[in-house]
């Protein structure tokens, strides 16, 4: 067994753990980015097969400033692609695709709700509400606020697509804390939007929402960058199989057990990063804080299919222009949403085909992942053919099951996370990030991944 010695240690190597070795290696902070898996990028992965391009996780992302910040530093800027932001979004209801209502003046008018539905979202800014002093589902407050339509047709796929949740245990507190804080501030959420965006000033309105992104060759551009920006400081197939502090640098030193080539080694370091998802850090950081492993490891995942499929276009009963559909689980689908991969982003198939992604399984469907992929692909074709038209087999397709793809900010998520926050505090050079902390999008995990490297460099100056 050898020894080596580094400032700061960064396990996992997914969009957050990248993100914040990038950050600390140009910060000037010494550090290795450990990965147990032979490549980096976690989920996120792109795939070329019978020239389609299939996205294994993530299909996109927002263009937040951070990130596209970072994306000019990294010198990718030229790959970029921005979807068009007019593309309309859908909603299945008694099996027709409406589109789904993106401004005030659409929800007027709107064939996807009722008139009643309709006149409770008009009227909502000219009442005031209080949330209760619990966490409150997001169930309960949807249908508290706004009733059971929006819920099944706009919040639950809407929920599903993003967490692959069950919005009757997802906490409104962990995974949505504006809406709450707007409705308790100025007693409507509309009300708080609007005050909100004012106050944010007149620049970030001009600007609008942020950008639906990808790249030219898929997202796995943004991993493969960050990757080569650190060169050697990524280690793959590097896996940290043990933790402890360590009194070689006094009470802030830990000593990493790192198994990689058939060999063992134990790296010194001064800080530790746990950039894994909140099971793997909760087994390493045991001998350290126990009570914190018991919390990080009762953090609830999803599991989910994602089925990447190639058709040719005359194979659709119609064009699919726009992002994408969303299904509700009273549609009686096992799909939980489809994305219109083609539609936003060139170079995803070759001319006159095109390539959509579906997503199965979810909090509501955990099962899924159980069935063979053949099973799996054969059930979301066949929702092809009832949602979309689809006509025939599919030139080319590709299935990934994640057992544990998304954590599930439920009730009592927001407790979990002030506890991992008060180790930080309270452990010295021991740090936490991850998509289960600050929001599961790529944009929330590259910001907390620059924030914890900020948090490292001001606690190694101090100490």
């Amino acid at each position: 067994m050898t020894s080596s010695t580094n400032t700061t240690v960064v396990i996992g190597a997914g969009v957050s753990g990248l993100a914040c070795a990038y950050r600390l290696k140009n910060l000037g902070v010494p550090v290795t980015l450990l990965e147990a898996s032979p490549r980096v990028g976690g989920l996120i992965d792109t795939v070329e097969r019978d020239g389609f391009l299939f996205e294994s996780g993530p299909q996109s992302f927002q263009g937040t400033e951070t990130l596209l910040g970072l994306i000019h530093d990294l010198g990718i800027e030229d790959e970029l692609c921005k979807a068009d932001p007019g593309a309309p979004r859908y909603v299945l209801r008694q099996g027709k695709l409406r589109k789904i209502p993106m401004s005030p003046q659409a929800i007027l008018t709107t064939s996807l709700l009722s008139p009643g539905t309709r006149w409770k979202v008009v009227s909502e800014p000219f009442k005031r509400t209080r949330p209760p002093n619990d966490d409150e589902s997001v169930a309960d407050f949807v249908r508290r606020k706004f009733g059971h339509e929006i819920l099944e047709y706009l919040v639950s796929p809407f929920v599903s697509g993003v967490y692959a949740g069950d919005p009757e245990k997802l906490s409104l507190r962990a995974a949505f804390p504006s809406l709450e804080q707007w409705e308790r501030e100025y007693g409507s959420i509309l009300r708080g939007q609007m005050k909100s965006r004012a106050a944010s000033g007149s620049t970030t309105a001009r600007k609008g929402p942020s950008p639906l992104c990808s790249f030219r060759r898929g997202l796995n551009t943004l991993m493969q960058a960050l990757s080569a920006s650190l060169g050697e400081n990524a280690q793959t197939a590097a896996c940290a199989s043990a933790m402890s502090r360590s009194g070689n640098l006094g009470d802030a030193g830990y000593e990493i057990r790192v198994a990689r080539g058939g060999r063992e080694e134990t790296i010194v370091a001064r800080a530790v990063v746990l950039a894994t998802p909140a099971y793997a850090a909760s087994r390493l950081v045991g001998s350290v804080a126990p009570s914190l492993a018991n919390i990080l490891s009762g953090i609830a995942y999803a599991s989910l299919a994602v089925v990447g499929t190639g058709y040719h276009k005359r194979q659709a009963g119609a064009p699919l222009d726009g992002f994408g559909v969303l299904i509700p689980r009273s549609e009686k689908h096992r799909t939980l949403g489809i994305v219109w991969n083609s539609s936003l982003f060139a170079g995803r198939a070759p001319e006159s085909q095109m390539v959509v992604t579906s997503f199965v399984g979810g909090a509501t469907d955990p099962e899924i992942v159980t069935k063979p992929e053949e099973e799996i692909a054969a059930i979301v074709q066949d929702d092809h053919a009832k949602i979309l038209g689809i006509t025939g087999s599919p030139i080319a397709a590709a299935v990934w099951k994640h057992e544990k793809a998304l954590p599930q900010y439920n009730l009592g998520h927001s407790h979990a996370v002030e506890a991992i926050r008060e180790a930080e505090r309270a452990v010295p050079g021991l740090y936490f990030a991850g998509n289960y902390l600050e929001g599961p999008s790529i944009g929330k995990c590259v910001e907390d991944g620059f924030h914890t490297a900020d948090a490292i460099q001001r606690y190694l100056r101090e100490h």
